[in-house]
């Protein structure tokens, strides 16, 4: 889908702004999608003007599903079994990222943290199928760095956030374009 039609599928929603989601990959384009100008609910990306992963905010986005099990604003070790679970019946295959974070890529799913009124929530993203190879590796598969931005689901060089602090980053002149936090309460 180009962006146009991510808009027009997103009926409740319109889009937010735009920015460059990973500081190595200039032509991958992030479109913030929401129904009030405060609050995005879904990012979209964009290679070569089509959408090729998209992200669901935990605190305003709409509810993801696999199998009719909720992924979206979740208790992670909930999920996180359901997706072993899963697995030990041959439905998937999961995987971990090098930072922690579950997911498959058998059907292109990445479980990511977000915090909402200071717990971590579960927060999908997820890539079509030609991307879907190596999806939960946060250094060889295909989300952008924007998306790994921010809480990590186990503690990763002795923290729980990405950067972490005092780490320098080679992201040069690009700064993470996302907040991945809420304190609403």
């Amino acid at each position: 889908m180009r962006v146009t039609e991510v808009g027009a599928a997103l009926t409740d929603m319109t889009e937010l702004r735009r920015f460059q989601a990973d500081p190595w990959s200039p032509g991958v384009l992030g479109v913030e999608f929401g129904a009030d100008r405060g609050r995005p609910a879904v990012y979209a990306y964009f290679i070569d003007e089509r959408m090729y992963c998209a992200a669901v905010d935990a605190a305003s986005g709409p509810q993801v599903t696999l199998w009719g099990r909720r992924l979206t604003a979740c208790v992670p070790d909930d999920v996180e079994r359901f997706l072993a679970h899963a697995q030990g019946c041959g439905a998937l295959g999961l995987s971990y990222g090098p930072r922690g974070n579950p997911g498959s890529n058998d059907v292109g799913l990445v479980l990511r943290l977000q915090e909402i009124a200071g717990r971590a929530v579960t927060r999908p993203v997820v890539v079509g199928s030609g991307w879907a190879d190596r999806c939960t590796d946060d250094y060889e598969g295909a989300i952008p760095e924007c998306e790994w931005v921010g809480r990590q689901w186990r503690s990763w060089e002795g923290s729980v956030y990405f950067p972490w602090p005092g780490h320098e980053t080679n992201w040069g002149d690009w700064q993470p374009p996302v907040r991945r936090t809420d304190h609403r309460t």
